[in-house]
């Protein structure tokens, strides 16, 4: 096959037979472009072709599970990766619209080694990508996505005879039963049921209703071109406006899924928008009753609080803190064989014998009615007040190029371990240490900290803070942490900000 060419541009006669493929679009652990501008459909069929080869060489059974999610081009995307697919002789399991944590759920229900998800996850319309995995319940990450990277712009996809193809119905329905099982609520309980017109619409409300939990629906019709918001429920626009829904409805709780379903966003019966971090907590907490001595992985964006929380510790609670990305997690949670993973975008990696260990933002609005149903005389905002106080920002984005993020992430995180070596401080408070096992946490004398990273999905920086002292306190840590940022040329406006 040729070399993936990416000088290749629109309207041309070879934009339409010959790939054309970003790099910067293999990133650490799915596949993520703007379509048609970063990459084309012949470039989606290398990369099917690529990962097809990528299977052989593993010796890995030479079938896949492929799913889409619900925008007006995914079935385009879709059916140019399987092309790929069955040019390198692999049996391609085609499962339909689904939401990622479906496809997921296809590799045990149909018992196949392999997913490819064709989605474009929280990001707005423009992006596509792809989220595959070899070895469930984990995804690909930042080895074999180098490896599939060079794989397919080296142009070493090879053509294999015995590729077919085969829809398989009934995925869905399957899933759903898996997720529920026989449980319905004891208590009344009334849920707001966010999905921002993205492809959970699909699913949640039935889901809810199942249950039998009282459903007040927000944005559930289907529509691609998302014309209220897009589903991201980190984003403080659809936080707020589950917030308005609860306030307006009188619901117990609101919760929200991005445009894969694979995360779930938390408001409670007051309004109040709690980070996913801090639900990760309130669930560790009930979670820590029914199994003691458990350990939880949480990603170095989440709160202190599952390494601090006295009741955690009470029950025997491990906090394991890790690089932040679902594929990084799902893999830590099944190596040290962790009860649950909780990351603050709001991916839940709940293992057995709660779930399988994938993110699936469904499985979360399960466990959750659930915790409400087993805390009868509590309400969520109860349950989030009993947290010990801290203050948190929002996941905050700079934006830098993802041929600059990196480098500049480097020289960052350099100049903060400088800044601690010779006893800086942060928001006027001594550090205590630096964790650079994912940019730099700088962890300060009274467990606040900052954190600044790298976006692994878009051309941005990550920034997040949190005082266990005062709102004052979490915005001199951020002014402290930004001044360093603003060292940097490159870096661009926030997305949002305190």
């Amino acid at each position: 096959m040729t070399k993936p060419l990416t000088i290749v541009s629109q309207n041309t006669w070879e934009f339409l037979r010959d790939p054309m493929i970003t790099p910067t679009g293999f990133r650490e652990y799915d596949a993520r472009w703007r379509f048609p501008d970063e990459i084309n459909l012949p470039g989606i069929t290398a990369i099917g072709l690529g990962l097809g080869t990528q299977m052989r060489r593993r010796g890995i059974e030479p079938v896949i599970a492929v799913g889409n999610d619900y925008r007006d081009y995914s079935l385009s995307i879709k059916n140019a990766l399987i092309v790929g697919l069955m040019q390198a002789g692999i049996h391609v399991k085609d499962i339909g619209p689904a939401l990622s944590p479906m496809a997921y759920f296809s590799q045990f229900h149909l018992d196949v080694p392999a997913v490819a998800m064709v989605t474009a996850s929280h990001n707005p319309n423009g992006w596509t990508g792809v989220k595959m995995g070899f070895d469930r319940p984990c995804t690909h990450g930042p080895d074999e996505m180098g490896e599939l990277r060079d794989i397919v712009l080296g142009g070493e996809g090879k053509s294999h005879a015995g590729g077919m193809y085969e829809f398989v119905s009934g995925v869905r329905e399957a899933y759903l039963d898996d997720l529920v099982g026989d449980f319905k609520v004891s208590r009344p309980l009334k849920v707001v049921c966010a999905t921002g017109n993205g492809t959970a619409a699909a699913f949640a409300p039935e889901l809810f209703k199942r249950m039998g939990v009282e459903v007040v629906e927000s944005h559930t019709t289907l529509d691609y071109t998302f014309p209220h918001y897009n589903p991201n429920p980190e984003a403080m626009e659809m936080l707020h406006d589950m917030s308005d829904s609860v306030k307006a409805s009188g619901a117990d709780m609101a919760l929200g899924f991005d445009g894969d379903g694979d995360r779930c966003g938390v408001v409670d019966d007051e309004g109040e928008e709690i980070f996913a971090d801090k639900v990760g907590v309130i669930m560790a907490r009930d979670l820590a009753k029914i199994y003691p001595n458990s350990t939880f992985v949480a990603d170095v964006k989440s709160t202190g609080l599952f390494a601090s929380d006295p009741e955690l510790q009470a029950h025997g609670v491990t906090a394991d803190y890790w690089k932040t990305g679902h594929s990084h997690m799902k893999r830590r949670v099944k190596e040290i064989g962790a009860l649950a993973g909780f990351e603050k975008s709001g991916h839940y990696f709940l293992a057995e014998p709660i779930g399988r260990g994938y993110d699936c933002g469904m499985r979360v609005a399960v466990e959750i009615c659930k915790l409400m149903d087993r805390n009868p005389d509590m309400k969520m905002s109860d349950l989030r007040k009993a947290l010990p106080k801290t203050y948190s920002s929002p996941t905050m984005s700079p934006y830098c190029a993802d041929t600059e993020k990196y480098d500049v992430l480097d020289r960052i995180v350099d100049r903060l371990a400088d800044h601690a070596k010779v006893g800086g401080t942060i928001g006027g408070r001594a550090i205590k240490e630096v964790v650079t096992v994912n940019g730099a946490r700088v962890i300060l004398d009274n467990g606040g900290w900052g954190l600044v990273r790298a976006s692994s999905n878009t051309p941005n920086l990550v920034v997040v803070c949190e005082s266990p002292e005062s709102d004052e306190e979490l915005r001199a840590i951020f002014a402290d942490i930004d001044g360093v940022i603003r060292t940097e040329p490159s870096v661009g406006e926030y997305d949002q900000t305190l």
